[in-house]
C-alpha cells in the first residue's frame, strides 16, 4: 500500500483563470443511496466521508442536482458549510431521475434555471463556482440550453461554465456560445473514447474531468505489474496514471467511506515511470 498522501501532492489546475484547486478532486456521486437514488444507507459515514476528504486536502468537490436526486447537494451543505475560502464546488444540471436507474436529459433553458435555482439553495451558495451542463438533450438546441447558462452567468449566480458528456464537436458548439471551461465525459485506462479531447483541453487550458476514472482497474496487465512494483492496488494505479496523463486533468475519485477516500488520495503520491504510463496506455 502506498503511504498516505495528501491530495495537495498531486499538484493544483486553474479553472477558469480564477479558481485554483489541487489536482485530485472528489466525486460526491456515490454518498447517496443504492443506484445513485435516495438517502445513504448512513447518513453520518457519508458526512463524515465529506469531513475526510477535506482534511486529505481536497478541495474540489463535484456533484448534480440529479445525485439523488437532491440528496448529495443537500449533505455537502450539511457536512461543510459553512465553506473553506478555497473549497470550490462544482455542480451539473440537465439529468433528471424520473425513477430508480433512470436518467433521462432535460436540456430547456426554463429547466435548467431550475435546476441551478435549486442548487444554489441545497448548497447553500450565492454564486456556483462552477456550473457544467450534465448532457446534451437531443431535443434541445445545445445554444439554447447553453444560452440559459449564460444568462444565469450574467446575473451573478453561476461564475464559470462547463459541459458534460459531449463529443468534440458538441465542444466547438458549445464554445460559440460561451468560454467553456471544463470538460467532464467518462474517460479512464479501459476506456478511451474522449482521448480526443483530452488532447483538445491540454491544448486549450480546459480542466478535463474524467468521470468512472478508476473502473475496470483490474483488467490491464501493466496495471498489476505496476500494483505489484509500488505495492499499490490497481486503482491507485489507474489514478496515478491519470494524473501523469496530462496536467489538465483533474480525477475526481467517489466514494461512500473515509477509509477508501484516503486510500484514492494516496494516489497522489505514486510517480509512474514514462515507461509505466506508455504500458498502461498501450495495453488498453
Amino acid at each position: 500500500m502506498a503511504s498516505p498522501a495528501n491530495a495537495t501532492t498531486a499538484g493544483s489546475i486553474e479553472i477558469g483563470g480564477d479558481l485554483v484547486v489541487r489536482r485530485l478532486g472528489f466525486g460526491a456521486m456515490r454518498i447517496t443511496g443504492p443506484g445513485i437514488w435516495g438517502e445513504p444507507p448512513d447518513e453520518g459515514q457519508a458526512k463524515a466521508t465529506l469531513r475526510r476528504v477535506v482534511d486529505l486536502g481536497v478541495n474540489f468537490i463535484d456533484t448534480a442536482d440529479s445525485y439523488g436526486p437532491e440528496v448529495s447537494e443537500r449533505l455537502i451543505a450539511e457536512a461543510l458549510h459553512p465553506y473553506a475560502d478555497d473549497l470550490v464546488i462544482a455542480t451539473k444540471g440537465g439529468l433528471v431521475r424520473p425513477g430508480p436507474g433512470r436518467w433521462e436529459p432535460d436540456g430547456r433553458p426554463e429547466h435548467l434555471r431550475e435546476a441551478c435555482e435549486g442548487s444554489l439553495r441545497r448548497l447553500r451558495l450565492d454564486q456556483i463556482p462552477l456550473y457544467q451542463f450534465h448532457r446534451p438533450d437531443p431535443r434541445i438546441p445545445l445554444a439554447d440550453s447553453l444560452g440559459a447558462l449564460v444568462q444565469l452567468k450574467d446575473e451573478g449566480k453561476i461564475r464559470h461554465i462547463g459541459v458534460s458528456n459531449v463529443s468534440a464537436a458538441q465542444l466547438r458548439a458549445a464554445q460559440q456560445v460561451t468560454p467553456v471551461v471544463s470538460v467532464q465525459n467518462r474517460y479512464n485506462a479501459a476506456d478511451r473514447k474522449s482521448e480526443q479531447l483530452v488532447d483538445v483541453c491540454e491544448l486549450e487550458q480546459i480542466a478535463f474531468l474524467p468521470w468512472a476514472p478508476i473502473q475496470q482497474a483490474d483488467g490491464n496487465p501493466a496495471v498489476t505489474e505496476s500494483a505489484r512494483r509500488h505495492g499499490a492496488s490497481p486503482r491507485q494505479i489507474v489514478l496515478a496514471w491519470l494524473l501523469a496523463r496530462s496536467p489538465q486533468m483533474l480525477p475526481i475519485p467517489g466514494t461512500g467511506s473515509p477509509e477508501h477516500a484516503e486510500t484514492n488520495v494516496a494516489a497522489a503520491a505514486i510517480e509512474l515511470s514514462p515507461d509505466e504510463v506508455a504500458a498502461i496506455t498501450g495495453a488498453a
